[in-house]
């Protein structure tokens, strides 16, 4: 894709989550976190500061392991998942990090759908 096209299925998908949810476009930030619940696979419910950032870590690895930065080790007692780096990630600039973050958001959304 290129980042024309990543950019208008992006604002596509954030108008389509702020309709799904009735709220205001999320950003990325928001994203990640919806898709950290989805593979955490508890469903809807309060999360702690520290757990919302848990579950945005989790949504980071999940999206790096499809690009073979990541894989799945297992999960706690608790049934959280756990991720371990098995190549390290090339310094992206800030420009690279965002379009190629938004590329694998708008593909996992699109693998749910």
């Amino acid at each position: 894709m290129t980042p024309a096209e990543v950019n208008k299925k992006f604002a596509l998908l954030q108008q389509r989550i702020a309709e799904d949810f009735d709220s205001d476009t999320p950003d990325l930030k928001v994203l990640l976190f919806l898709i950290g619940v989805q593979e955490l696979g508890q469903g809807p419910k309060k999360f702690s500061k520290r757990q919302k950032e848990e579950l945005m870590h989790i949504a980071n690895c999940k999206l790096f392991s499809q690009l073979g930065f990541y894989e799945l080790e297992g999960q706690d007692q608790d049934g959280w998942p756990h991720w371990k780096l098995v190549k390290p990630i090339p310094a992206y600039t800030l420009l690279e990090q965002e379009m190629l973050m938004k590329t694998l958001v708008v593909q996992y959304f699109e693998e749910m759908a």
